[in-house]
């Protein structure tokens, strides 16, 4: 199956839902006017786009219209796509251009990132990069033996501690061994918990000095894992990870099992935040680096 079938099957949900119900309004009006574009942004809003989003397709849709006098609504839907794509291009490639460079990778309990770290990993072992992965998430046994699982699968190296380590003490094995062994990529877990932000900051705010003094002058990404089935729940989740961390982009997972994929608006456009990667399967190549062009018009071909 090639790249944009993929694609397109994972988000058969999405496309179900979304793209449908914005079909259906602009086949039940045969003239654009207010009542129009109230009953559109009505629909953007249930289908997880959000509320300020979706009120501002609207208006691009209103500007655009007015501009080229169009007034058939069957000719709607390449304008709206064309916003779409604008809102969603670019930032969206990863920042890894040094060697070593480092990706940290943060998110909650059950969102797939310890999955979403081997797939990553698969996925650069790919194109020829040397990968390394650090367990830092020391607060759950399952966890260490999860990666370890995932770092067999990619054919990638694994620095582990024994549970209820430092996690900063596993980032910093895993930067030094990383160097050592002339990896182009150090990939590191966090533990995977939001119930006490001080908390999480402060470790977070430990790594990060890490990273910053053992990888001096490395490229650096904080991957945030997203849980795409959550909607907006994950837009809130990201505000929250975005003041205790800073994140460089979401990787957004379980797209295929979920009609909730308008929320990658939502995050580009309420966070500034660019979708680096989606998950559209269960495959160890499942795992996709978001083009907004390829997305869109898996969505709406």
């Amino acid at each position: 199956m090639g790249f944009f079938d993929k694609i397109k099957n994972g988000l058969k949900k999405t496309k179900d839902s979304l793209v449908k119900q914005v079909e259906g309004v602009i086949n039940s009006f045969t003239k654009i006017d207010e009542e129009f574009f109230e009953e559109l942004e009505e629909t953007l809003i249930t289908c997880d786009i959000g509320v300020q989003t979706s009120v501002k397709i609207c208006d691009l849709l209103r500007k655009k219209i007015k501009e080229t006098g169009e007034n058939n609504p069957a000719n709607i839907k390449q304008m709206l796509k064309d916003i779409i794509i604008e809102m969603l291009s670019g930032s969206d490639e990863l920042n890894i251009n040094t060697k070593p460079s480092v990706i940290l990778v943060i998110g909650v309990n059950g969102v797939g990132k310890t999955t979403t770290i081997g797939k990553l990993s698969a996925n650069l072992k790919s194109q020829g990069k040397k990968v390394i992965l650090g367990a830092a998430d020391t607060f759950r046994a399952a966890a260490i033996d999860q990666l370890e699982v995932w770092a067999e699968r990619a054919g990638v190296d694994l620095i582990k501690h024994t549970e209820g380590s430092d996690p900063a003490a596993v980032v910093y094995d895993t930067i030094t061994a990383g160097k050592a062994r002339n990896c182009d990529v150090i990939i590191c877990d966090t533990a995977g918990r939001l119930h006490n932000k001080k908390n999480l900051m402060d470790e977070l705010a430990k790594i990060s000095r890490i990273i910053e003094r053992e990888a001096e002058g490395c490229d650096k990404e904080i991957l945030l894992v997203l849980d795409a089935t959550t909607g907006q729940n994950g837009v809130n989740q990201a505000k929250q990870f975005k003041e205790a961390a800073g994140i460089t982009g979401i990787v957004l997972t379980k797209l295929d099992g979920t009609a909730k994929g308008g929320i990658v608006i939502a995050i580009k456009d309420e966070l500034n935040l660019p979708v680096k990667y989606i998950g559209v399967g269960e495959q160890i190549d499942d795992l996709q680096p978001f083009v907004a062009t390829e997305f869109v018009n898996a969505l709406f071909d």
